[in-house]
């Protein structure tokens, strides 16, 4: 690094100039296909050069933005957002943005196992034809960084007509017409990608089904505030998590769809093709007459990468080892979003019956308030009756003579009260009959 050169009140420059640098430079964990791991601190910039990325994909790598699920096939990378798995996968190694989270520790640990595991069984090709590619250096230049990628892509076609016959290699993809062939680097680490994804999202719904079948059959059992507090939160979570795999799913949908991005992902082929394109190239250079070399020097130079770009962007790989890997982790999440939508169904029918149960309730207390509402009206009849013989009028019943008109006053009186009530049940009665027949209360 060039010294910063020191004038005069420039203390303040430099400190702002270190801090903006800080904070454009960030930490990242790249796994070689050596499975080696190792902490590079780099900026945006050197990222880009190396992986030959725009600055709009690597924004969907930044962790203070939220960005759906996204899988983007680019000339010399592969950009993997799915869910907490943020990757950026190029022919020879994976860069990661560095995290101490628990499950970026896991997936790491996953990453290792599986490139490792094929590079030991490669051993054998490194003592016949020697020793394989070296770590690469922290963030080299663009032109670093695409050779060691052709390097690699070129060591590929080897090594994969060896390991074909091994049976415990875990990369092996199994075609169409019965025949094996080991995945390249960049399919290893993207099925470590999608393997990630979709057992943390798998997991997930197995715990929301733990917690949501007994909170429900419980809420069906029992209707409390507490029960139906719990239902309301395992119901938002289910929401949360059906978006969450639905993305996943439509982007694996997207990418079985489309076979050009599926061609865009093969990045060891690319390179390879390329890199034979190029010695094809060079060796017809060769080929010409020194003096017509000489006479269309600048034509030819000129037109040479324009050729080969051509040749290059016509190559169209056999996608079916891609396509078959995709299917895979897609029948995988498909069935993660089935789980889903089966919960989803129970936690509609549960509502629903809970719905059903409640209006009974209210039927229930609609009736009794019929029935209230009856007998209120009996009432007041007897008690218009009350009324009628408490008034302030002056009769022999209320002033007997003698003891035989005060017996019979009695009689009287009583047969009236019992008359009076006896009346009031009648018509109670009579009223709840009718309701009854006419459909009004059960």
């Amino acid at each position: 690094m060039r010294p910063l050169a020191t004038v005069p009140g420039g203390g303040g420059r430099r400190k702002a100039g270190a801090a903006a640098a800080a904070a454009a430079s960030r930490e990242w964990l790249v796994v070689p296909a050596s499975g080696r791991a190792r902490v590079e601190e780099a900026g945006k910039h050197a990222v880009m050069a190396r992986t030959g990325l725009p600055a709009r994909d690597l924004r969907v790598l930044d962790p203070l933005l939220s960005y759906p699920s996204t899988i983007l096939g680019r000339e010399r990378a592969i950009v993997v957002n799915l869910e907490r798995v943020k990757a950026v996968i190029t022919a020879a190694e994976v860069l990661l943005p560095n995290s101490k989270d628990p499950d970026f520790a896991q997936f790491v640990r996953d990453l290792q196992a599986r490139v490792l595991a094929s590079s030991g069984q490669a051993a054998e090709f490194t003592d016949i034809e020697g020793e394989l590619s070296a770590i690469a250096s922290p963030f080299p230049a663009p032109s670093s960084s695409k050779g060691h990628e052709l390097e690699m892509a070129k060591r590929t076609p080897d090594a994969v007509g060896g390991m074909t016959h091994s049976s415990s290699v875990p990369t092996l993809a199994t075609l169409k017409d019965g025949s094996t062939k080991v995945l390249p680097f960049e399919f290893r680490a993207l099925e470590v990608c999608l393997e990630s994804a979709c057992r943390s999202l798998e997991e997930e719904t197995g715990t929301l089904e733990k917690e949501a079948y007994p909170a429900l059959d419980e809420l069906t059992s029992k209707i409390s505030t507490l029960n139906l507090e719990r239902v309301r939160q395992i119901k938002s979570r289910l929401v949360a998590i059906s978006g969450r795999v639905q993305k996943v799913r439509d982007e694996l949908e997207h990418l079985l769809d489309d076979e050009m991005d599926m061609a865009e992902m093969y990045l060891t082929e690319k390179l390879a093709q390329q890199d034979i394109s190029e010695t094809s190239s060079r060796v017809e250079a060769d080929d010409h007459d020194p003096s017509q070399l000489e006479e269309g020097g600048d034509e030819d130079y000129r037109s040479e990468p324009d050729g080969i770009n051509v040749s290059f962007a016509g190559y169209k790989p056999n996608i079916e080892e891609l396509e078959m890997l995709l299917e895979a982790y897609f029948v995988q999440i498909d069935g993660t979003l089935n789980k889903l939508s089966h919960l989803r169904e129970y936690v509609d029918d549960t509502e629903d019956y809970i719905n059903i149960m409640l209006d009974d309730k209210q039927n229930q207390l609609l009736q009794m308030g019929v029935m209230l509402s009856t007998a209120t009206v009996v009432v007041t009849a007897g008690v218009a009756v009350v009324g009628l013989f408490g008034m302030n009028i002056g009769i022999s019943l209320y002033n007997p003579a003698t003891p035989d008109e005060t017996r019979a006053a009695h009689v009287k009186f009583w047969e009236t009260t019992f008359g009076t009530i006896a009346g009031c049940t009648i018509l109670y009665i009579v009223a709840m009959g009718w309701g009854k027949r006419s459909g009004l209360l059960q």
